[in-house]
Order: C-alpha cells, then sequence, then structure tokens
C-alpha cells in the first residue's frame, strides 16, 4: 500500500511540475494598457519632439481594409457606426436612406458620397509625429483604427479636405462651440498611438486646453 501511495504522489508532483513549466513557456496574454488623466494634464504628458516628413508616402499606411470579411471595408464600417439614422446595407456595402451629421461644420448628409473618413490625426501628420519608425502593420493598424470612435471620424468632404494635414495650430473647426471636443480627440488619439507634438502644436494644445473644464482623457494604448 505504501509503495502504492508513493507512486501516486509522484505522479501528481510530477504534473504539477509540467503544469507549472508549461504556464511559465505560455503567460497569459498582458491585458491593454489603460491612460486616463485631465486634459490639461494629457496635454503637458505629450512628448514634444521635431516633426520629420523625410519618406512620407499615403501608399505606406494601408487603409480601407474589409478586417473582418464582411463585404464593408473601413470607410463604410465608420460611416454605419456614426449614422444618425441607420442606412439600409445592401449587396457590396452599399448604403441608402442614412443619415450623418459632421460635427466640424454642423452640416447634415444623407449621401455617403458626401462625406469622407477623416484620420482625426492625418496620416502624415502621424509619420512627422512617429509612425515612420512603425511596422508596416501598426501604420495598417492606425490607418484603420475601429478601435477608439475617436481615430475616425465621417465629416463634411470638402472640410476634410480643408483641414489636410494640418494640427490644431494650423486649423480647427470652423463651429467654436465644439473646439474643446476637438483637440481632446486629437490628444486622444496622439496619446493611444504614443505619438509627438512639437513645440509650436503643444503649445497651442496648452493654450486651449486652459479654456475646456472638466474634462479627462481616457484611452486604451494602441501601441
Amino acid at each position: 500500500m505504501s509503495k502504492l501511495l508513493t507512486r501516486t504522489t509522484l505522479l501528481l508532483a510530477a504534473l504539477l511540475a509540467a503544469s507549472t513549466l508549461s504556464a511559465l513557456a505560455y503567460p497569459a496574454p498582458a491585458q491593454a494598457a489603460t491612460y486616463s488623466a485631465p486634459l490639461r494634464t494629457a496635454v503637458a504628458n505629450l512628448t514634444v519632439a521635431s516633426e520629420i516628413r523625410t519618406g512620407y508616402d499615403r501608399d505606406l499606411f494601408q487603409h480601407w481594409i474589409d478586417a473582418d470579411g464582411d463585404g464593408c471595408n473601413t470607410r463604410y464600417e465608420v460611416l454605419i457606426a456614426e449614422a444618425t439614422t441607420a442606412p439600409s446595407v445592401g449587396s457590396g456595402c452599399t448604403l441608402t436612406g442614412g443619415r450623418w451629421f459632421s460635427y466640424y461644420d454642423g452640416a447634415s448628409w444623407t449621401q455617403p458620397a458626401d462625406l469622407d473618413i477623416d484620420h482625426f490625426v492625418p496620416l502624415a501628420e502621424s509619420w512627422d509625429s512617429g509612425s515612420r519608425n512603425w511596422t508596416a502593420t501598426q501604420r495598417r493598424n492606425f490607418a484603420n483604427d475601429l478601435g477608439d470612435s475617436r481615430s475616425l471620424i465621417a465629416v463634411t468632404d470638402n472640410v476634410n479636405q480643408a483641414k489636410g494635414d494640418k494640427d490644431p495650430r494650423e486649423w480647427l473647426p470652423s463651429v467654436t462651440s465644439v473646439r474643446c471636443r476637438y483637440i481632446t480627440e486629437w490628444v486622444a488619439v496622439k496619446t493611444r498611438w504614443r505619438l509627438t507634438v512639437d513645440s509650436a502644436e503643444k503649445s497651442t494644445l496648452t493654450s486651449l486646453a486652459g479654456g475646456c473644464t472638466n474634462v479627462t482623457v481616457t484611452v486604451t494604448y494602441a501601441i
């Protein structure tokens, strides 16, 4: 009986050891880190660095992919998500019957063709601010970021074209009442993707944030 108990004990010990080694070899995936701070603090925490445009090419950012294979690419996923009146989704992700509101200029639209999907922090600005050092996969993820509703936004097409690749020092929405929202979302996206700001950009953000009360920036880091 004692030999049987001894063998059983040894077997259990071996199984426990194997289980422990397996856990060490295959650690549980880390949880994505979250950041939260008052807007003024979040602005202060942005790293200042000179912008570098050398080597930028929009084609380095693969965008408007169909990540989930449902027939609707990123552009249409944003249009569906942001519609104030939900559209019908037809073959080839054709959208009909929807309605959208562009908060930059306060305009409403019923035709998807009248809207652009704005990369809130423009692709070129992201390159200047650090994405030039990313992998192709990271740039693709940035260009199609559906993980944070602030990263991509449907806005009036000509307004988006006027914004271009400008930062808040160079361009702000014409509707002054939404400017606190705009810079909060700008800071959120820059923080989420760990992008830098140039000194003039940070100065503008600091000044504008001073007029925005009770605003908190909360993001989950993407990189």
